[in-house]
């Protein structure tokens, strides 16, 4: 499988949220991505709707929401959203979901903040609503915290749309193996000298419920700097970025999604797809 690479798309209102796109995809990025952060003091997008704009606007690039919280929106809701968009995109979303790593904005919004015990089986609860409401003509399911009742949905989706988590403690990490299509976790959140362990485990949980672990995507977020040095992120001069993208990609990582850092978004966004991913891809 070749290796595919994705951009960070800030949910800012100060960016051009469709010239960006634009401009990943012209660069041959293969999706953009965003947060989903609704609450906080900065002005910014909802992600849903911002991605949803990107998409009629682009014609190529792949969209994704990195991720989804699912205490946000109900499950079956999402099945619907996301079967609309991605026939209206063409078949071009990623549908990345997570259990919501913000209970500050749950608070804020009035929403219920899960124990992190909810937040695993609510995210497990999630992905088996949404696939079943995409595959069977009536859908019964009973969770521990979401459910549905002899629920139909048209259209279905023309494919399997894939389903990515980021997910991080070992419960989730189960969850990944056993039922998403890709795990994305970020660097940082998930240290260097623990990925091994955690896709190795996600590879287990994989073949405990009976599936290959090569057919999940392992992809990883990682910020970086080409140029200056940043503490944190995968940074220096180009050659040396190259490098340590390279390495995690010999990890087991296929997908690499980018999140420049500094000031100048647009020219980090360039350096990446000029400079340093024609290197990696060698």
């Amino acid at each position: 499988m070749s290796n595919r690479f994705g951009i960070d798309l800030p949910a800012a209102t100060g960016v051009d949220p469709v010239a960006a796109a634009r401009a990943a995809e012209t660069l041959g990025y293969d999706f953009v991505s965003t947060s989903d952060h609704p609450s906080g003091t900065a002005p910014s997008n909802e992600t849903w709707t911002m991605l949803t704009w990107i998409a009629a606007h682009t014609g190529r690039v792949g969209v994704m929401p990195r991720v989804l919280g699912v205490p946000y929106r109900n499950p079956a809701m999402v099945a619907k959203m996301a079967e609309t968009l991605d026939r209206l995109a063409g078949g071009r979303l990623i549908l990345g979901l997570g259990g919501g790593a913000s209970d500050e904005e749950f608070r804020a919004f009035g929403i219920p903040v899960p124990p992190p015990r909810d937040k695993v089986d609510g995210l497990a609860d999630a992905i088996r609503i949404i696939r079943g409401l995409w595959v069977e003509p009536a859908f019964t399911y009973t969770g521990r915290i979401h459910h549905v009742v002899e629920a139909p949905l048209e259209p279905k989706p023309a494919r399997r749309i894939p389903i990515w988590v980021g997910t991080f403690g070992p419960r989730a990490l189960d969850v990944t193996g056993r039922l998403a299509d890709g795990w994305m976790p970020s660097l940082g959140y998930a240290p260097l000298d623990r990925l091994p362990g955690m896709l190795a485990r996600v590879g287990a949980a994989a073949e405990a419920a009976g599936r290959s672990p090569s057919d999940i995507t392992y992809a990883l977020n990682v910020e970086v700097s080409v140029g200056a040095d940043r503490p944190g992120a995968v940074s220096g001069p180009a050659d040396l970025v190259a490098e340590r993208l390279r390495a995690l990609l010999a990890m087991g990582f296929t997908v690499l999604n980018l999140k420049p850092a500094g000031a100048d978004r647009q020219a980090q966004v360039e350096r990446l797809a000029l400079e340093v991913l024609p290197a990696v891809r060698s």
